[in-house]
């Protein structure tokens, strides 16, 4: 189970990442937001997996209407994975996000 203090010291250990507050909710940007508190225990990032994850596992991953116009960005339920899935969501999300320091593309 994760939870926000893992979510912070994760995001935070990323290159260049600040946090600060979002809709009055703990958040963290690379360039653009890559992850923030949407709710006690639920948090959102960045993902190109979002209708994957969520038809996979609907009671970890969801969103709502407020959403729908941000297809990369999805719901997770933090008492529901684990500190190394988490680390996978941030990584994918920091990329997302113009993160420094991402890995380079394939091939180079």
């Amino acid at each position: 189970m994760a939870t926000e203090s893992d979510v912070r010291s994760m995001c935070l250990a990323l290159p260049g990442v600040t946090e600060r507050s979002s809709w009055d909710q703990p958040a963290w940007f690379a360039k653009t937001l890559m992850a923030r508190m949407w709710e006690d225990g639920v948090l959102t990032v960045k993902t190109t997996e979002r209708e994957a994850l969520a038809g996979t596992e609907p009671d970890t991953y969801f969103w709502t209407p407020h959403h729908e116009r941000s297809p990369q960005l999805v719901l997770v339920r933090l008492a529901r994975i684990g500190t190394e899935e988490l680390g996978e969501l941030l990584e994918e999300s920091y990329r997302l996000a113009g993160g420094r320091g991402s890995a380079p593309a394939e091939g180079r």
